[in-house]
This record gives C-alpha cells, sequence and structure tokens, in this order.
C-alpha cells in the first residue's frame, strides 16, 4: 500500500506556521515599550544643547546622549552597574539648584567638591590654592570677551556677584554667598558641586546661582549622536510659530545643516 498521502500530510503541516494573534502581538509591542522607556529614563537619555555655555567643548545645536547610571547614587539591587562619585573636571547633566527657576536642566563642568576653596583671578581658575590647567576653557581677554570683575576675579566683588544674581532671578543666592566664603575663597559645602560653563565669559553658572546639590546630578553626557547648526538665540525663540518655522528649517536643511563632523564626537 502507498504511503505517499500520508507523507504529503505530514509535510503540510509542518510547513503551517504560526499566526500571532492580535493580543499577542500587543503583549509584543508592550513588552518592547517598555523595556525602551526604561533605558530611556534610567539608563541612557537624550537632550540637545540649547546655549553656548560649554563652547567649545559643547555647541548650540548639539544632541547628546547621558549616562544616567554611572554618578547615580549606588542601589542595592544593581550591585553589578558600575558607579563612581563626581571627579573634577567632569561634564555633569543636572537640575538648576535655584529654586527661582525649577526642572530647568543644565549642562556645566564639574571644577570645585566638597571641601575645596576656589577663587578666580582674571579668569583662572584656582583650587585650594593651585592654578588650574584649563586648554577648554574659553577666557577673558581672548576675541571680544571683556573682563568684568565680579565675574573673571570670583569672589572678591561680593556686591556685584549678587547684583548679578538678582538680575538672573537667583535672590536666594544672593543672601547665602557670603556664609561660604572664607578668606579669598568660596568653600564647596558637603554633598554639593561648584560648576562652571567652559565659555567662562558667556556662563551663567554656580557664580551667579550657587552650588549644585549631589542630589540633582542626573548623569554625564558621553557623545553627540547628532549636531544641527542653530542659532544662539533658539532657545529664547518659545512661540508655537517660531518653533514650527524651525522644525521645516531642520527638515529643509537637513544635510546641509548638520555638522557632520561631530556625529559620534566624544564629550571629555
Amino acid at each position: 500500500m502507498s504511503t505517499q498521502p500520508e507523507a504529503q500530510a505530514q509535510v503540510s503541516e509542518a510547513a503551517v506556521e504560526p499566526v500571532e494573534t492580535p493580543l499577542e502581538a500587543l503583549a509584543s509591542i508592550c513588552t518592547v515599550l517598555v523595556i525602551w522607556l526604561f533605558v530611556t529614563g534610567f539608563i541612557f537619555q537624550n537632550f540637545e544643547i540649547p546655549s553656548g555655555s560649554m563652547e567649545n567643548t559643547l555647541l548650540v545645536g548639539d544632541h547628546v546622549v547621558v549616562d544616567r547610571v554611572t554618578l547615580a547614587p549606588p542601589t542595592s539591587w544593581a550591585p553589578f552597574v558600575h558607579y563612581r562619585p563626581v571627579h573634577h573636571g567632569d561634564i555633569i547633566v543636572f537640575l538648576k539648584p535655584n529654586p527661582e527657576t525649577p526642572d530647568l536642566i543644565l549642562v556645566k563642568r564639574a571644577i570645585g567638591l566638597p571641601g575645596d576653596h576656589i577663587h578666580l583671578r582674571g579668569g583662572i581658575v584656582y583650587i585650594n590654592g593651585v592654578a588650574q590647567n584649563e586648554p577648554y576653557a574659553l577666557q577673558p581677554g581672548t576675541g571680544d570677551r571683556m573682563y568684568v570683575p565680579y565675574r573673571d576675579d570670583f569672589p572678591s566683588d561680593v556686591a556685584g556677584i549678587q547684583e548679578a544674581s538678582i538680575e538672573n532671578n537667583a535672590s536666594l543666592w544672593a543672601e547665602e554667598i557670603s556664609s561660604h566664603i572664607q578668606g579669598d575663597d568660596i568653600v564647596v559645602p558637603p554633598n554639593s558641586v561648584f560648576a562652571m560653563g567652559d565659555n567662562r565669559t558667556e556662563s551663567l553658572d554656580s557664580r551667579f546661582w550657587g552650588f549644585v546639590p549631589m542630589k540633582n546630578i542626573m548623569g554625564r553626557p558621553m557623545f553627540v549622536y547628532w549636531s544641527f547648526r542653530t542659532p544662539d538665540d533658539q532657545e529664547n525663540k518659545t512661540s508655537v510659530g517660531d518653533r514650527v518655522s524651525f522644525f521645516f528649517h531642520v527638515l529643509t536643511h537637513l544635510f546641509g545643516g548638520t555638522r557632520w563632523s561631530r556625529t559620534f564626537h566624544v564629550i571629555r
């Protein structure tokens, strides 16, 4: 007796692929979405640089990937994750500390750590009496960067800093700055960081609004994944019309406006 029909039936059954039900497809999508939200919310996150306070390290229009794990407080449930404290010179992403402008995210460089005695002379940073070599910093006296005593000889002119702090909506810092000064230096309190922008003459930083609490630090930028030439004043254009106009500008100038040389540029 021939067994050919039985063999054909077996082949046909093997060739039939299982069909994913709508519920199974929804479960798969939800799983991917949860993983993506976890990764972007707790491990890596992207930010856009809106101002020139960190030039030339970071440019307006740089889009960066931020590591949200390394500088986070250690947790018992993930002992395998590498954690470390903030080091001198680290670039950090953090929530601006003064309560007058809550939820504002900034990027600066960690200059002083707890216990450090800091002052500036002619824009040069001194930590515990030692002048710092900062090749990345844009100092006063170069190009059209004018010398300003209260800013560049910080904190020698307390009255000047207090006035500038009030003008920049940081009146609480204007009140408390004197309590942190010892002799010619400002002293970084416990669990805090003194942060400054690399573009020293164009940066509103710890000189103007105070220390960054360690708990405010969100992470450190790792690399630039995309950079688009953006006007320096674009962050001030907040109307719907301005936003829509710039969106279409990006679409129509995507290739010409992209700084291709900064793609995957490692941030140091």
